[in-house]
């Protein structure tokens, strides 16, 4: 392993096929993309001696590789992977009581069309998801009030118009890729939506029932990757509303350089404009195409002040302060082992705790809990 002299790796967690990591209070829940699939849940009140606490599985053909737990409240995605597997499993999510975390129950499940759920924001009360839906082409967003868990209601949903396929819509991008609603997240009386090829939205969510779409941005096909994940910060910068909005390194519309991170100046919502990126230093060199997964991934969507933890695929953890919006730099980098029998590491998520400990779950290995002097 290799990490900057502001981070230590201070321990290790194996468990194959991790998707992502989330903590809430002293427990970790790991989502797993791959077999086994399913959510493990890891107490780390002692972070240097994390014990698995208990592991819930899905049918084979499934995966629930994302998680979010809150006020004893724990949910999960079912997404299917393939053809394999019994469809009657469904996609969704499903929703679980972790008050006690070593014995979770499962209380409700919400049932989607399709192959389920994939990415989604949590608050406690509302979720903020990405179903496929019957009648629809592709994922699209929607908000579940979830105030009774075992019953959980749809308040709202959007799409962009010719997603409608049931009511008529006209379908207009035959020579593109198809939409898909990739993450949400919310801030105040927004949504920050993600939309894969289709670049990123703002919603307005003020009235829950009837979300309006106010800006909407797209850097396909200039650059060829998609839009994974828009991260708006809570205060000003340099007297400047910001968002980060992170372009996944795999899905290129052709072969290209590594994919990187944006920094969007939202102060006029409605007209947002990139005015700087970040990349890794020295990974593109000269602009030339370089295979899948060698850059951005995704920003934690938990950070303390302006330094942002990103898992950066095959690069680890990238420390990226952008306290000046117009220049960020990396302040820290951590470099797990590269898996036995892989060719790179594949860094998937990250996410950090209260007491500033960074968690970086990787595709094959498992989660690092590292240590870090400028969170």
């Amino acid at each position: 392993m290799q990490s900057s002299h502001k981070t230590t790796q201070i321990a290790h967690i194996e468990c194959p096929g991790g998707g992502q990591v989330w903590v809430d209070g002293t427990t970790l829940y790991i989502g797993h993309m791959r077999a086994p699939s399913g959510t493990t849940i890891v107490d780390i009140a002692d972070p240097r001696n994390p014990k698995v606490l208990a592991v819930v599985e899905v049918p084979s053909g499934w995966h629930s590789h994302k998680v979010r737990a809150q006020n004893g409240i724990m949910i999960v995605n079912h997404e299917k992977l393939g053809q394999d597997g019994a469809w009657e499993f469904g996609g969704g999510l499903g929703i679980y009581d972790v008050s006690k975390p070593a014995n979770p129950k499962q209380i409700g499940k919400w049932v989607t069309g399709g192959r389920g759920v994939h990415r989604y924001d949590f608050d406690g009360r509302y979720a903020y998801i990405s179903p496929t839906v019957e009648g629809y082409v592709g994922n699209i967003a929607m908000i579940l009030d979830l105030i009774d868990p075992t019953k959980p209601v749809e308040v709202g949903r959007w799409w962009i118009p010719g997603q409608w396929q049931a009511g008529g819509e006209e379908y207009p991008w035959a020579n593109w890729t198809q939409p898909r609603c990739h993450h949400p997240l919310r801030m105040g009386n927004r949504l920050y939506v993600s939309y894969w090829h289709h670049g990123l939205f703002i919603l307005d969510i003020s009235d829950l029932s009837k979300p309006v779409a106010i800006a909407h941005m797209n850097t396909s096909p200039a650059f060829p990757h998609p839009t994974h994940t828009c991260l708006p910060m809570p205060m000003p910068l340099k007297g400047r509303n910001i968002m980060v909005v992170a372009d996944e390194d795999v899905a290129k519309l052709r072969p290209s350089a590594p994919a990187f991170t944006w920094i969007y100046d939202i102060t006029e919502e409605r007209c947002p404009v990139p005015i700087a990126t970040f990349q890794v230093p020295g990974l593109d060199k000269d602009g030339a195409p370089q295979p899948p997964m060698m850059g951005c991934h995704q920003p934690s969507e938990r950070f303390k002040g302006t330094v942002i933890p990103f898992a950066w695929f095959a690069q680890g953890l990238r420390l990226v302060d952008i306290a000046d919006p117009f220049a960020p730099k990396e302040v820290g980098h951590y470099m797990p082992d590269i898996p036995k029998g892989a060719e790179m590491a594949s860094s998937n998520d990250v996410t950090i705790d209260d007491r500033g400990l960074v968690y970086l779950i990787d595709r094959i290995r498992g989660v690092d809990i590292i240590e870090t002097s400028v969170m």
